[in-house]
C-alpha cells in the first residue's frame, strides 16, 4: 500500500478522534506515522503537532459554532500550559528515543484508562473552579504536549470533567482550544526538526484529518459518546501495549 493512502487513511482517523472526542489524535498520529510511514519518532511527534494543530482548529470552529466552547476556562488552561510545552519541546530532541517511545505508550495507557472509566453526570451547576488548581493542571498538560508530541486533550477531557465538572460536550469542545495552544507552543521550539519533515506524506495526512474533524463532529451528535469513549479507549490500549513492547525490544 502505497505511502499516500496509508496517509489518508490515518488522517481520517485522527480527524475522526479529535472532531468526536476533543482528544486523542495526536495519539494516533505518532503511531501511524513510525509504523506505517516510517518516520523516526523524533520526526513524528514534530509532524504530530502540525497535523493536530491545524486539525485542532478546524475542530475548534466547528464546536464554536455549536457554543460547545467555554473560553475563559479553555484561556485559563491554554495559558497555564504555554511556557511548559515551549520548555519541553525544547528538551525533547535531547532524550533517547525508546525512552520517548515508552513515555508515549504509558501516558495512552493512562489516557485509555480514565476513558473506560464511567462518565460522571453534572447534576448541578459546577463550583468555583481553584485557578492554581486549573493553572497546574494545564502546566501538566503543557509539558505533556512539548515532550511526546501530543496535543493533550485525551487528558485535557478527563481533567475539564473531573475540576470543571464540565458536561462532555462542553469538555470536547473547551479541550480543542487547549489542544490548539499547547501544539502551537511547542512546534514554536521545533523548528531544526519541522525541517526535515516529509511533506509529500505530511501535508496529504494533515488535509484528510481536518476533513475527518468534520464527519467527527457530525458523528459525535449521533452516537453515544459512552460508545465513542470505550472504542477509541480499547483502541489506546492496543496502541500503548504495542508501543512499550517495541520500546522495550
Amino acid at each position: 500500500m502505497s505511502a499516500l493512502i496509508l496517509a489518508l487513511a490515518a488522517g481520517a482517523v485522527v480527524g475522526l478522534a479529535l472532531g468526536a472526542l476533543g482528544g486523542g489524535g495526536s495519539v494516533l498520529a505518532v503511531p501511524a506515522l513510525v509504523y506505517l510511514l516510517g518516520f523516526t519518532t523524533a520526526a513524528a511527534t514534530t509532524a504530530a503537532l502540525i497535523i493536530v494543530a491545524a486539525t485542532s482548529l478546524t475542530a475548534l470552529y466547528a464546536h464554536a459554532r455549536s457554543g460547545d466552547v467555554r473560553w475563559k476556562a479553555g484561556a485559563l488552561f491554554a495559558a497555564a500550559g504555554l511556557l511548559p510545552a515551549a520548555a519541553a519541546g525544547a528538551a525533547s530532541s535531547r532524550l533517547p528515543q525508546p525512552l520517548l517511545t515508552a513515555a508515549f505508550a504509558a501516558v495512552a495507557a493512562l489516557a485509555a484508562l480514565k476513558m473506560l472509566r464511567p462518565g460522571r453526570t453534572v447534576a448541578a451547576p459546577p463550583a468555583p473552579v481553584r485557578p492554581a488548581t486549573a493553572a497546574g493542571t494545564g502546566a501538566g498538560l503543557g509539558a505533556l504536549t512539548g515532550l511526546l508530541g501530543v496535543g493533550g486533550g485525551f487528558l485535557a477531557v478527563p481533567a475539564l470533567v473531573t475540576v470543571l465538572a464540565f458536561e462532555m460536550r462542553a469538555a470536547v469542545g473547551t479541550s480543542l482550544l487547549v489542544i490548539s495552544a499547547n501544539s502551537l507552543s511547542a512546534l514554536a521550539t521545533r523548528g531544526a526538526t519541522a525541517a526535515g519533515i516529509d511533506w509529500s506524506v505530511v501535508a496529504p495526512f494533515t488535509g484528510a484529518a481536518v476533513l475527518g474533524a468534520w464527519d467527527g463532529k457530525r458523528l459525535a451528535a449521533k452516537v453515544s459518546g459512552t460508545l465513542l469513549r470505550r472504542a477509541f479507549a480499547i483502541a489506546l490500549l492496543a496502541v500503548a501495549a504495542f508501543m512499550l513492547a517495541d520500546a522495550l525490544v
